[in-house]
């Protein structure tokens, strides 16, 4: 049994679940701030969020190794999955999406009438990413959008509504995320172009990805700005942005003096930027709140 849950951990890479799961705890923060005057919103609250988080991200990585086994077979980077190796059936995998998209429509109803009824409309997006490589570039973008649904979510938890800071703080995830996507998928362009997948560095070559990947995380330092401006972000909340921005010229620094660099960028730069972000965050909500 431990062995199957450490394959079914290595599955759904179960340890990335802090970059999304950092940025719908700072839109529960600043949720709660507003509506409560509290960065506070209770151990119930906290744990159906992240419930529902860890089900719906284990339901959106699973689908994708279950829609991907045919095309991860064939690349040396993945074939090594437990999806294709043979440690998990391809049966096993389908029963664990099932199973995870019911358990996050269930704390959905929990949660909320709005978040139910998004529930659904949640899990199309977060499925539909493993069949965008196939049909459109914008698969980084909706890769982006997966992540990006997480600081809504926790939003609607505490308001029972989307406020446009959200929306902004939204985008700004997106953007995040398809800027590094298109880094990472620089690992795969010549296998992309082979097996006629889509990606931007497939169709448009390194220069113009690394181009793209910047103007993307410029975005998503502009949006960060306008989540932080429509929340009445405090000195602490432009402090997180300026840090974060920094992360990410760092990660586009890495990336650009060796491709090799593209694990150490992900992992050190990219794995801490939404974490630390977090903790700017809680110190701006605790300096809201208590006025310092």
């Amino acid at each position: 049994m431990f062995k199957k849950l450490i394959n079914f951990s290595e599955l759904v890479v179960f340890q990335h679940t802090i970059f999304s799961g950092a940025f719908i705890l700072i839109s529960m923060i600043v949720a709660s701030v507003q509506l409560n005057q509290s960065v506070w919103f209770g151990f119930k609250t906290l744990f159906l969020c992240l419930l529902a988080l860890m089900s719906a991200r284990n339901f959106a990585m699973a689908f994708n190794r279950y829609c991907d086994k045919d095309i991860d077979v064939k690349n040396e980077r993945t074939n090594k999955r437990p999806s294709v190796d043979g440690r998990i059936s391809t049966k096993s995998i389908l029963v664990f999406c099932i199973f995870n998209a019911l358990i996050f429509i269930g704390v959905s109803y929990l949660i909320n009438h709005l978040a139910f009824y998004l529930s659904i409309p949640f899990l199309i997006v977060l499925g539909g990413y493993s069949y965008m490589k196939r049909i459109s570039y914008l698969a980084h973008l909706v890769l982006g959008l997966s992540l990006g649904l997480a600081p809504i979510a926790g939003a609607i938890a505490i308001e029972g509504q989307i406020p446009l800071w959200s929306l902004f703080l939204c985008l700004g995830v997106i953007f995040w995320v398809a800027g590094f996507d298109l880094l990472y998928s620089l690992q795969d362009i010549h296998f992309d172009r082979k097996e006629g997948l889509y990606s931007i560095p497939a169709a448009f070559g390194v220069p113009k990805t690394l181009m793209i990947s910047r103007l993307f995380h410029v975005l998503a330092v502009i949006f960060w700005g306008l989540f932080v401006y429509f929340s009445n972000g405090w000195i602490f909340a432009y402090i997180g942005l300026f840090v974060s921005m920094l992360m990410l010229i760092y990660e586009q620094y890495l990336v650009s003096l060796d491709f090799r660099n593209i694990p150490k960028a992900f992992f050190v730069s990219n794995g801490y930027l939404g974490f630390i972000f977090f903790i700017f965050i809680l110190f701006d909500g605790i300096g809201r709140t208590y006025g310092i």
